[in-house]
């Protein structure tokens, strides 16, 4: 082969290289590179708490629990792990905004529950009377519609001044119970209606706080868990349990199967 041809075949093969190359590059950078700044706020359900048997730190954040599921599987830029069992709107405020910036995406968050006092409503109802839990659910319920909406709005305003280009995802609760089922073990069909009937009015009350906030959506679980309740064949919820804060909380498959597909199909 003339040598010119050769060169002129070297040259159109070296430029072939660098144009591949040059594509190949750009297609690694477009897959590790999602622009997602995620920051990820709450209580104990998004901490998961009763998702795992060992957890990262006090907090009981899990590997199992939502945000981290979601953060493997997109890969942010960043990932903020912030929530904390136990949390009330006043911890959130004080404890887990400091990510929060102007070039924060996404911000996630359950909050609510023991502001009214969640953890002590289902103790009451699970060894009280009847009374004393329709009582307990009762107090909840005024609560919840008296205290939380003016506590929801000064959190929901810290997030929006701090994270002003932000889509805010709050995720709902559980109903805990499977009334379909005509018996449950240990309680009463009084109290697991009272108990489903105490989260539908907490759903509701941040339901309504959020459609008052531009960028937050609202995303409810509790039909995400149908089929997967207390006393269904396989809940994604524990009953009474040991240790005591696994009790009530959803466990990894219902972190995975209800909590991550409501923040998926938000985000």
């Amino acid at each position: 082969m003339p040598r010119t041809r050769v060169r002129a075949l070297t040259a159109v093969l070296a430029a072939l290289t660098t144009t591949v190359l040059s594509v190949a590059t750009t297609g690694s950078a477009l897959a590790t590179t999602t622009g997602m700044r995620y920051v990820a706020l709450g209580d104990s359900y998004s901490a998961g708490g009763g998702s795992s048997t060992t957890y990262l730190n006090a907090c009981n954040q899990s590997v199992n629990s939502y945000p981290y599921l979601y953060n493997q599987l997109t890969t942010p830029d960043t990932f903020d792990f912030q929530a904390c069992g136990g949390a009330k709107t006043t911890d959130v405020l004080t404890n887990q905004l400091s990510p929060l910036d102007g070039t924060t995406t996404l911000v996630s968050m359950t909050i609510g529950g023991n502001d009214i006092g969640l953890d002590t409503v289902m103790s009451t109802c699970l060894f009280g009377s009847d009374s004393a839990c329709l009582d307990a659910v009762t107090t909840a319920e005024t609560t919840a519609r008296a205290e939380l909406p003016g506590k929801l709005d000064t959190l929901y305003d810290a997030i929006r001044a701090r994270a002003p280009q932000s889509r805010v995802v709050i995720l709902g609760y559980p109903r805990f119970y499977d009334l379909t089922v005509p018996a449950c073990p240990g309680i009463s069909t009084t109290k697991r209606t009272a108990l489903n009937n105490g989260a539908d009015a907490l759903n509701s009350v941040i339901r309504d706080e959020v459609a008052q906030h531009n960028g937050f959506t609202y995303q409810n679980v509790a039909d995400r868990f149908t089929g997967h309740q207390l006393c269904d064949a396989t809940p994604w919820l524990h009953a009474l349990n040991w240790p005591l804060g696994q009790s009530f909380h959803p466990n990894a498959a219902g972190q995975s199967g209800a909590y991550l597909p409501a923040l998926q199909t938000a985000a």
